[in-house]
């Protein structure tokens, strides 16, 4: 078995305009999971996601925040992901779900939606113009949802393989350039992508899972022409700070902050991503109402 955990690495069909990405979280997908309360089905599901969210990420070269959002009126209510990209020198992701009711063991993700949306945000660091897109639940797989939005909104054929065993997390992408992207190229072989996509379809969840990058693509293309990049590490890692939730509270304005404060002497605030916990007593909320710039954080009021 070779270790490849918590691994971004991307590769390239030499000469040809197909690219992929394999993925592997298994520190990242603890720590971000472990500490909150999920449904069986949720963390397999959320696992998925945080998998692609690496995966197209790394298609981006972009220094900013990839958001993927499902969204339902049935008991599922919420599943989100974001993965903020440094480039190439690390990946942060960190997950959460919202839900209502109890949910069994055997109920899978489809089974708790009710006209369910995808939502994908970009929004790059570095000044660039942020993107939203929101396309209906297309698919019977995470996989199937997210390659149908990336051929009918992107017009990119995008095939994704992903898994999730409870401990780890684990995906694959092949991906054609589009003619714009790849006409430098001395492209001849025009069967190559319906190859690769067949032989990629061959991997397996264990494969995805415990196999290095070098021993599975070797597997998988062993006559194929593939070059593989250095590794991009991944981490979880969550934003929330006392003075980003202190700005959250901003936006309540005074008089309900004042309430909150008269009624329970203090405010206590949870984040939802790694349940970190803020408290501010009568001082604190004083010096909230003097100052001001809010700012939108991922927390959740008690």
């Amino acid at each position: 078995m070779d270790n490849n955990h918590d691994k971004l690495q991307r590769f390239v069909f030499e000469n040809t305009p197909v690219r992929g990405n394999l993925i592997n979280l298994t520190s990242t997908f603890q720590l971000a999971l472990n500490k909150q309360k999920l449904p069986k089905s949720l963390k397999k599901s959320l696992g998925e996601l945080m998998a692609a969210s690496a995966l197209l990420a790394a298609t981006l070269k972009m220094h900013g925040a990839l958001v993927l959002q499902i969204q339902s009126k049935g008991a599922l209510k919420l599943l989100v992901v974001e993965c903020t990209s440094d480039l190439d020198s690390s990946m942060k992701i960190r997950a959460t779900a919202k839900w209502s009711g109890e949910i069994e063991d055997h109920q899978t993700m489809f089974e708790l939606i009710e006209h369910g949306q995808f939502i994908i945000t970009l929004d790059p660091k570095d000044g660039g113009q942020a993107y939203q897109g929101i396309v209906p639940l297309e698919g019977d797989s995470i996989s199937a949802i997210l390659e149908n939005y990336m051929l009918r909104s992107e017009q990119i054929d995008t095939k994704i393989w992903l898994c999730c065993d409870g401990e780890s997390a684990a995906g694959m992408l092949i991906q054609k350039l589009p003619e714009t992207m790849h006409s430098s190229l001395d492209v001849q072989d025009a069967d190559v992508w319906n190859r690769v996509n067949h032989l990629a379809s061959t991997v397996t969840d264990d494969e995805l899972l415990h196999l290095s990058a070098e021993t599975l693509l070797t597997r998988l293309f062993n006559e194929e022409d593939v070059r593989l990049f250095e590794a991009t590490d991944t981490q979880f890692f969550c934003s929330c700070t006392r003075d980003s939730v202190a700005n959250m509270l901003r936006m309540l304005g005074d008089e309900e902050l004042t309430d909150i404060i008269a009624e329970h002497g203090k405010i206590e605030v949870n984040c939802d991503f790694c349940n970190a916990h803020y408290a501010f007593d009568q001082v604190d909320a004083t010096q909230l109402l003097m100052t001001e710039t809010p700012i939108l954080s991922n927390a959740k009021l008690h």
